[in-house]
């Protein structure tokens, strides 16, 4: 069924060709962008539905989540707002409390994070395993996952577990464990930083995804220089995720990874993180300058982001990151479809055009400088995901 969206006073569509339209209109057929042009050239449609002068933009991509998981941190958190410094280790809260929960518990607390995300604006929406540690529990973690999200990422290479010692437990993550999750899963991460892994033990997890035809992804350089950005480059992995502690030579590298390049390595900011641990915010704006792809993603979990809010992370991206407002915005759509490879061909996500997946946000507001412009302020008016419209 094809449906008309017009009354459009400021379409972003992320499509070079497009640009920013004004006085827009767009046509849905089914779960796939039809037409996107003037509003005076629209043809007819089965439903009309008039936006009133209202801002839309595609829907957001967040690229970075946590959701499965039990259990509640707000004692951690209420910690490190009195002065102690975050650290890799309060994971291990998250993964007992995983450990011990039923699927259903699993399962409801991710939808209901899912439902939350989808309600501000999100359509596309990445999640990790990782607080389980065990063959069963990230077995079950990705297949909770699975059923939800629209990419799903193994990260057994989050912590080493009380349990175990790193070169056993690495024996796990790269052999039965990577064995079991591969049929539910797109990508294998590894949080190659201070208190989890280093270089050589994360290439060891990268490199085993690759062998089994996953694509890589690295969290690094949050706690403090390493070498997360360099392993990344290296392996080719889609993102880098964090990038706090970044030098000339990681800026560098990251924006040579797309010189004369389809794909590279996006660089993934997470600024809710930054500000929960009372980190750096990572240098998006000296990446950028550089040439780098940035990406913008809330980093959704118990411990250092507890948010699914991708508008609170476009606003701090302008206010306190230097970005300028489209910018924000691309790296929070189409920029963080880069970080999945999902933002070209038939079916792309974070643009609207021809062909594209038909995700569309509709704001409250006549253009998205109000998303850095009102705060905090609830600015989504509707929603539609593949076709369907969510509110």
């Amino acid at each position: 069924m094809a449906r008309l969206i017009t009354g459009i006073g400021e379409l972003t569509t992320n499509e070079p060709e497009l640009g920013t339209l004004r006085s827009a209109a767009v046509v849905l057929d089914d779960d796939r962008v039809d037409w996107v042009g003037p509003a005076h050239r629209a043809g007819p449609a089965d439903e009309r539905v008039d936006v009133g002068g209202r801002a839309v933009l595609p829907g957001w991509v967040d690229s970075h989540t946590h959701l499965v998981f039990a259990g509640d941190r707000t004692a951690e958190f209420e910690a490190r707002m009195a002065g102690e410094p975050y650290s890799a280790g309060g994971i291990a809260v998250t993964v007992d409390a995983t450990r011990r929960a039923p699927d259903d518990v699993l399962a409801g607390n991710l939808a209901r994070l899912a439902h939350e995300a989808r309600m501000q604006g999100t359509t596309y929406l990445e999640t990790k395993t990782g607080y389980g540690l065990t063959v069963t529990d990230e077995l079950r973690s990705a297949r909770v996952a699975a059923r939800v999200a629209d990419e799903v990422t193994f990260l057994g290479a989050h912590i080493v577990p009380g349990e175990c010692a790193a070169d056993e437990y690495l024996d796990t993550v790269t052999g039965p464990m990577l064995d079991a999750v591969a049929e539910h899963v797109s990508w294998v991460d590894a949080f190659c930083d201070t208190g989890a892994f280093d270089e050589e033990q994360s290439e060891r997890v990268l490199r085993a995804a690759a062998d089994r035809g996953l694509g890589v992804r690295v969290h690094g350089n949050q706690l403090g220089p390493g070498p997360g950005v360099r392993l990344a480059v290296r392996c080719r992995a889609a993102s880098v995720d964090h990038c706090s502690y970044l030098d000339e030579a990681d800026v560098a590298a990251l924006a040579d990874s797309w010189s004369g390049a389809a794909t590279g390595t996006v660089a993934t900011v997470l600024p809710a993180c930054d500000l929960s641990t009372r980190g750096p915010l990572a240098p998006a704006r000296a990446l950028l300058d550089a040439g780098a792809v940035v990406a913008l993603a809330t980093n959704a979990n118990p411990g250092s982001s507890y948010t699914t809010s991708m508008a609170y992370c476009v606003a701090t991206a302008v206010l306190q990151m230097g970005l300028t407002v489209p910018e924000a915005v691309w790296a929070a759509t189409r920029g963080g479809a880069k970080a999945l490879r999902a933002d070209s061909g038939e079916g792309a996500v974070g643009v609207l055009r021809e062909g594209a997946r038909a995700d569309v946000h509709v704001l409250d507001a006549p253009s998205v400088t109000h998303l850095a412009y009102r705060p905090g302020v609830p600015l989504t008016w509707a929603v539609w995901c593949k076709g369907v419209r969510l509110r």
